[in-house]
């Protein structure tokens, strides 16, 4: 097996959420809460978990219902955990993110849409400059959806592509025409949301490198300020619908490489700057900045330009990270509905960071926001680790060889190198995975 055929994370986290482990507790999460300082500016994700139809591909946590009354009893529990959290919060806490993912947020009637932005906003208000970002599925998007979003102040949409060929998109199980999207988009900038990204998906089952042109050229009629160009990830151990998905159909790793290559040149012909390993953006991007700035963090929604120590994760399954370590929320719904009726916040598992991953977790965001570490900066905030850290960069510098290059201040991934910069990462991960069943590294 080569480089080309590993398995490894994606990291957004670290340690990966495999790691984690039952002994963080709800007085973990309650403890963290209560120690934000007073002030702070925090993010938030809230997880709606619902969907009208099951996308094949998808290895989401989401469920299928053609009904809104698990939607109204979920809501229902999610505004009392939002209450909860409100509860044990410090005192003058903003936003400065908010962001609602899925499933299917869209799923939510205005009405829905009104209420649970009310609940969040009455808890913290959104900070100056702060942003407040939905997915958009636009099959599942009207315009009294899009004016509640804008009227609750959503600054910006997050809209799923995937690809727009209609036989890539049957066997994946997500019919969605360019039309729709493109309608999708002008209700978006018609109501006033000023920022667009899109998320399409490379290395499908029957995807050429005509296919995914065709798919890109027509994104880009749309202009998004951001793109996040995804290695499709195929896992049916893990997401049982998958195996929907004929496996001989999909391309091997050295095609998914130019299938890559083949979008990338694209969106970089037509002004995008690459950020990272699979996003893009226009130069003027908050995003684009932050990576020019060396402010680009990663989280578990991929490349950020957020500051914040702090994401706090509602509803099932849904991740908080805190200085401190990750809590991680029920994934079932009726085990998260049950803790958060009984006062108790839903944390089911996480992991409380030792010194040595705050370290290694600082070593991987580097590389895989930067392709680059800098010596100095990491010994500046782990003065003490100076001979571990310079071991760490030899070792690996000594074990990629011509695709790396280490200096006296830097450890560089180089060009030719960038498309293995997951598995050079993993390089810095010290936990086993031999059991985590990650995706294809390309």
């Amino acid at each position: 097996m080569g480089l080309f055929d590993a398995k490894v994370p994606r990291y957004t986290s670290y340690p990966t959420a495999p790691q984690f482990s039952a002994e963080t507790t709800d007085a973990h999460a309650r403890e963290w809460i209560t120690a934000i300082p007073p002030g702070s500016r925090i993010s938030l994700y809230l997880h709606i978990p619902f969907c009208r139809r099951l996308c094949w591909f998808c290895a989401c946590r989401t469920q299928g219902t053609t009904s809104n009354d698990p939607v109204i009893t979920y809501l229902s529990t999610l505004k009392n955990e939002i209450k909860l959290l409100a509860s044990v919060l410090p005192e003058n806490v903003t936003l400065s993110r908010v962001h609602w993912g899925g499933g299917t947020p869209t799923l939510l009637d205005s009405e829905m849409i009104a209420d649970l932005a009310g609940t969040v906003f009455d808890m913290a208000p959104l900070a100056e400059n702060g942003e407040f970002s939905v997915e958009i599925d636009p099959n599942e998007v009207d315009q009294s959806r899009v004016d509640a979003l804008a009227k609750a102040g959503m600054t910006r949409a997050s809209i799923g592509v995937q690809d727009f060929d209609e036989e890539i998109q049957t066997t994946i199980g997500r019919l969605q025409s360019f039309d729709v999207t493109r309608n999708a988009a002008d209700m978006l900038r018609a109501a006033g949301i000023a920022s667009l990204n899109a998320d399409i998906l490379f290395g499908l089952p029957h995807q050429t490198t005509e296919k995914i042109a065709a798919s890109v050229q027509k994104l880009l009629t749309l202009s998004p300020d951001r793109v996040a160009l995804y290695g499709y990830a195929h896992v049916p151990w893990m997401a049982r619908r998958q195996s929907l998905i004929p496996s001989d159909a999909l391309p091997a790793p050295e095609k998914r490489l130019q299938l890559f290559e083949t979008a990338r040149q694209l969106f970089e012909w037509d002004g995008y700057r690459q950020i990272g390993i699979d996003h893009f953006a226009v130069p003027h991007d908050p995003l684009a900045i932050a990576a020019q700035t060396g402010q680009l963090r990663r989280n578990f929604q991929g490349y950020t330009d957020e500051p914040a120590e702090v994401l706090i994760g509602l509803g099932a399954s849904a991740i908080s990270r805190f200085p401190q370590g990750y809590a991680q929320n029920n994934p079932a719904t009726s085990g998260y509905t049950k803790s958060i009726r009984a006062g108790e916040f839903a944390t089911a598992r996480g992991h409380m960071f030792t010194a040595e991953d705050n370290l290694r977790a600082r070593l991987i965001e580097a590389v895989m926001c930067d392709f680059e570490v800098s010596i100095d900066e990491l010994v500046t905030r782990f003065p003490d680790r100076e001979a571990h850290i310079k071991a760490l960069l030899h070792e690996a510098a000594d074990y990629f060889g011509d695709i790396v290059r280490l200096t006296s201040t830097h450890f560089r991934i180089l060009e030719e190198g960038q498309p293995l910069t997951r598995i050079i990462a993993r390089h810095f991960d010290a936990y086993d995975m031999s059991n985590a069943g990650h995706a294809s590294a390309i």
